[in-house]
C-alpha cells in the first residue's frame, strides 16, 4: 500500500474519514469501529472509507489497547486493528479528519499543508449538540475500564451527527454530479441526439432475410 495513504482493510470509496488520537490504540480505533458499523447500518459502507491514526508513532503496528478491544466486542463492534501514525501527505485524500481532543485538533491543523486541508479537521464531539461545554473525548489510557466505557458513550453520542453531516455532503456531491451527464448521452443512459443506435435486423443491408442467412452460416 502507498505510504501516503492511511491503512484500511476496506475497499476505497471516494469519501474518506480518518479519526485521530494520540497513539491510535484507544480512542481513534474505537471511533473508527463504531462509525464503520453505523455506516453499514445506514447503507453507506460502500460510499465512505473509514480509517484512524495517531499523532505519534510510538505504537505503530500494535493492536488496540485490550480495554478498547473489550469495550468494542462487548458492544458488538469489530476490534481488529493495527496502529499507524498520521502523515501530512494524507490530507489530499481525506474529506474529514476527526480529532478526539483539542490537542489533536491543534496538532493536525499545524500539520495541514493548506488552509483548505486545515478546514477538514473537526472535533468529534462538535457533532454532539449536548457536548458544547465538554468538547473533548478524554484520554482513557491511564485510567480504568470505566473510562473506556465513557469513551464509547461519547463516541456513540457524536456519531449520529457526524453520520448526518457525511450523508448531507454525499447528497450534495451526487446532486452536483447529476448536473453533468455523460457527453453525447441523454439522462438515464439512453442514446442522445448525436448518437445513432445500433441498427436492428430489418435495418441492415438486405433486411431481415439477410440477417437470418448470415446467422445460419
Amino acid at each position: 500500500m502507498d505510504a501516503s495513504t492511511p491503512r484500511t482493510d476496506r475497499p476505497e470509496p471516494a469519501y474518506h474519514v480518518c479519526f485521530v488520537c494520540t497513539g491510535n490504540i484507544c480512542r481513534s480505533p474505537l471511533a473508527e469501529s463504531v462509525f464503520r458499523a453505523k455506516l453499514a447500518e445506514d447503507g453507506l459502507a460502500d460510499e465512505v472509507r473509514v480509517s484512524s491514526a495517531g499523532t505519534g508513532g510510538w505504537h505503530t503496528g500494535s493492536v488496540a489497547d485490550h480495554r478498547t478491544v473489550e469495550v468494542l466486542e462487548e458492544a458488538g463492534y469489530e476490534s481488529a486493528h493495527s496502529a499507524q501514525q498520521f502523515q501530512a501527505e494524507w490530507f489530499d485524500g481525506l474529506d474529514l479528519v476527526i480529532a478526539l481532543d483539542l490537542g489533536h485538533e491543534r496538532d493536525l491543523k499545524k500539520l495541514a499543508p493548506t488552509a483548505a486541508d486545515a478546514a477538514k479537521v473537526r472535533l468529534l464531539r462538535s457533532y454532539d449538540p449536548k457536548s458544547a461545554n465538554s468538547p473533548e473525548v478524554a484520554d482513557p489510557y491511564y485510567g480504568t475500564r470505566a473510562d473506556f466505557d465513557t469513551v464509547l458513550e461519547q463516541v456513540e453520542a457524536a456519531v449520529p451527527g457526524l453520520l448526518r453531516a457525511v450523508r448531507e455532503d454525499l447528497a450534495g456531491r451526487r446532486a452536483a454530479a447529476g448536473t453533468s451527464p455523460e457527453p453525447d448521452r441523454a439522462p438515464g443512459g439512453e442514446p442522445g441526439a448525436d448518437e445513432d443506435p445500433e441498427p436492428g435486423a430489418d435495418e441492415r443491408p438486405g433486411g431481415a432475410d439477410a440477417g437470418r442467412m448470415e446467422a445460419a452460416r
